[in-house]
């Protein structure tokens, strides 16, 4: 599930921190790198249990409504098409998902007033009322209702936002591609799936967790052979007036470059050029992008980068 991108940054945030931190050793820091970027699986399952959290309030609402002493037309005989929608009830009896949540204490019980919040929100929405007052009716319908719930109503919901940086600091800045993938998780379901249908597992295989592993260490482990590469290659800049997090996103580049010969030269560039966009300062992707191009021009001379593996073979 958690994209190459996203374990880039996971491993850049923890490596600032490990030398930011005096109290550090390897072993430490990588323990909380797993533990950051399992906080992000934790955020997969609180967004999929959300629009399941609010069918259940709705179902409350009815089940209150019918047990009025007068109760009206209406309280008797409600539109159900929300609690009933098939993608819902597919969530809310997933084993896997509820496995999960149960192990990892994740709920909603303790958020009363936002889920309040947000189900006013949802109920006088357009796509709520369109929804529910649509006369067609099928797997299709509902899943696209899901789809848009969270593309156009959690995704630019700022109390969410609000309450998810609250709850947890590591997810200051993934909760966008979290609700990409559970569009994806939600856009893959199938109307005959069951309750053992497996929904998207933390890594998508034993390689990228590998890969996390080996870019966090050998990145610490070659760190002043790096900074001596980098400084050799910034004659006209004291280092010390470099940002710091340029260094370890330049580090970080060279560690791939060298380490994963599996990965093309231009995707690893390519790759931290746009997270040095979000993480260093507003000049730092043309700065880094001429550095890292001397680099690899270096790498390839000295023969420290060698590629393998289909369509790779030449590419140095």
């Amino acid at each position: 599930m958690i994209s190459r991108r996203l374990l880039r940054v996971k491993v850049l945030q923890l490596l600032y921190a490990y030398y930011k931190n005096q109290d550090r050793t390897i072993a430490k820091a990588e323990k909380e790198l797993f533990f950051s970027i399992g906080k992000a699986y934790d955020l997969y399952h609180y967004l999929l249990l959300l629009i399941v959290e609010l069918a259940f309030v709705s179902e409350k609402k009815i089940e209150t409504a019918k047990a009025k002493i007068i109760p009206t037309q209406e309280d008797l005989n409600p539109n159900t098409r929300f609690i009933d929608n098939k993608v819902i009830r597919q969530l809310a009896e997933n084993i896997q998902l509820n496995s999960y949540a149960e192990s990892n204490t994740i709920t909603w019980m303790d958020q009363e007033d936002y889920i309040r919040l947000l189900f006013d929100k949802l109920v006088n929405s357009d796509l709520y009322i369109e929804y529910m007052n649509a006369e067609n009716n099928s797997y299709q319908d509902d899943k696209k209702f899901v789809e848009k719930f969270f593309l156009t109503l959690v995704a630019a919901d700022e109390d969410f936002y609000s309450l998810m940086e609250e709850k947890s600091i590591y997810w200051n800045d993934e909760i966008e591609f979290i609700i990409s993938m559970v569009i994806k998780t939600v856009k893959g379901l199938k109307e005959n799936d069951d309750q053992h249908t497996s929904i998207m597992s933390l890594f998508k295989d034993d390689e990228d967790e590998d890969y996390v592993k080996t870019l966090f260490r050998k990145a610490i482990v070659n760190h002043t052979e790096h900074v001596e590469m980098i400084q050799k290659n910034t004659k006209n800049w004291d280092l010390e007036r470099i940002a710091f997090m340029d260094i370890l996103i330049m580090e970080l580049a060279l560690t791939e470059l060298k380490e994963f010969p599996n990965v093309p030269v231009k995707v690893s560039f390519n790759e931290y050029l746009e997270i040095a966009k979000f993480y260093s300062t507003s000049n730092s992707s043309n700065f880094i992008n001429g550095i890292l191009d001397k680099l690899v021009k270096e790498l390839k001379e000295n023969g420290k980068v060698k590629k393998v593996g289909r369509g790779l073979v030449g590419e140095v």
